[in-house]
This record gives C-alpha cells, structure tokens and sequence, in this order.
C-alpha cells in the first residue's frame, strides 16, 4: 500500500485542530491562540519529537511505522475506525479489532484524562497496563514498562515474587486464585490458540503454585470490595476499586478510591502529590 502524503496530513491537522487542551487532560492557558492543540502539544501525547509531527502534517518525512501510527492514534483520541483510516493513508493495514486490540477507545481516554489526582488505568482482561495515571504510578509502580508476558499482572503474579510486596500478605492466597480463575475464564472464551492460553501454558511451566490453584478449576472467583495495598513510602492503604468496561475492546478501566475522612483517604492525598516519585 502506497502512503497519501496529502491526505494523511489533512487528517492529522484536522484531528489536531478538532482536539481542545482539556480533552487530553491539558491545562488551556490565557494565552491560548491556536485552534485546537498545537503541534508540538500532539507530539508530546504521542511520545515523539516535534519536528517528526510537523513533517507528517507537511507532507514530508518517512512513511510513519506501525507502531508510530498506533502512538499517533491514541495521541489524537481516535477512534478505531479513524485509527484503522490513518493506517490505511499512511499505506499500512491496520492492526486486530477485538480482545488482542490494544487501542484505547477515546471514551476511556477522556475519562482517565480527568483523573489526574486519583490511581486509576486502564488494563487489558489479561490484567496488562496500557495507561496509568499519575497517582495510578504511585500506587503501583509503572507498570507499563513490562513487555512479553509479564506484561500481564496475573503472570507476573506466580512469576515475580517482589510483585507480591505491594499486596497485603493475608490476601496473597486469594488473589492467587483470583488470578488462576481470572485467566480460566478468558482461556475458556478466547479459546486453546489464543494469548490466554500461552500465558496459561508457560504458567504451568513456570509456578508449581499455579498448576496446584489451576487444578483445583475454580471460576466465578471476584474481587474482594476492598482491596488491601502495601506501598513502600506511605504504608497501607485499603481501597474500593471501580470498573468501568468497555465491551468492544475488553478493556477495563480501574479507579482506586478510599473513603472520605480514612487514614487511607490522607494517604492517597499524598501520592497525587508525589506521583511516581519516592520520598527523601
């Protein structure tokens, strides 16, 4: 497929315009001239330089790759029929819909934009972090950074022991058939050639306690209301966890939040103050 250099920068300079700062969680300023974002603004949301944006928008620059346009897609709170246009403009075929999509539907997107003073991301059904915010890092580390399985929350469970460290201790045989339960569902959905189903092999692999809770076949296993979390600088926290599912895509987007007036309510304060960053 041959790129349209003409009627990709159209797009993207009308996708561009049609965005306002606080559509992506983007403070507006008094100073604001520009319709829409500006350029360097878009290439900040899309994790790359400015100068590599502008050139797109000016029919100039090399033909972008998949993982550049899936970066711009999100970046510009497309939807996945316009995702799925700016591949086809940018000359490449556009990636999977359904449960392996890792697009955010532009709906999540401006929910979590909102939610700059509270932990909350958006996770895949495998339990695999596409976007955390700010305080979301705090609670739980960055958990974006993981790549393979480990991508995933579950596998990391039975295969990484420090995971474990941010979970109150009374809870880890709970959540370990959570976990196992969790993925016989989607195992049992997606069927024996899907991700589930490798995760689910290597598992069994790698974790004599997974293949001793996996044996057991237990389903329908849910989250406790409160969830009981230990972070190295404030301490304890309990929190209610909202779910907001979006069908189409399976993914979820989780909210943490305590009650008014609890000692967990003070911490949780603190980590929208100090984010991802330790405290001296």
């Amino acid at each position: 497929m041959a790129i349209d250099r003409a009627g990709l920068a159209d797009f993207l300079r009308i996708r561009r315009e049609a965005l306002q700062p606080e559509d992506v969680g983007l403070p507006r300023g008094s100073r604001r001239r520009t319709s829409g974002l500006r350029r360097e603004e878009v290439a900040a949301l899309c994790n790359m330089s400015a100068d590599y944006y502008a050139r797109l928008e000016r029919e100039r620059g090399p033909q972008p790759s998949e993982q550049m346009l899936a970066s711009i897609a999100q970046g510009l709170h497309l939807s996945v029929d316009e995702r799925d246009h700016l591949f086809r403009l940018s000359g490449q075929h556009p990636p999977a819909r359904g449960a392996d999509s890792e697009h955010i539907s532009p709906g999540l997107l401006r929910i979590l934009d909102r939610l700059q003073d509270t932990p909350a991301e958006i996770v895949t059904e495998l339990g695999e972090t596409l976007r955390q915010s700010p305080p979301g890092v705090g609670l739980t580390g960055d958990t974006t950074r993981y790549t393979g399985p480990a991508r995933s929350l579950g596998y990391r469970w039975f295969t990484d022991p420090a995971v474990r460290q941010r979970y109150a201790p009374e809870d880890h045989s709970f959540l370990s058939r959570l976990w196992a339960s969790g993925l016989r569902e989607v195992v049992t959905v997606r069927g024996p050639g899907s991700r589930a189903a490798r995760y689910a092999d290597l598992l069994h692999a790698a974790s004599d306690e997974f293949r001793r809770v996996w044996e057991a076949h237990e389903v329908g296993v849910r989250p406790r209301e409160v969830k009981r979390f230990v972070h190295p600088e404030v301490g304890a926290l309990e929190l209610q966890c909202q779910t907001l599912l979006d069908p189409d895509q399976s993914h979820r987007l989780l909210v943490y939040t305590a009650a008014p007036g609890s000692e967990s309510a003070e911490k949780l304060r603190l980590l929208s103050v100090i984010g991802a960053q330790p405290l001296r």
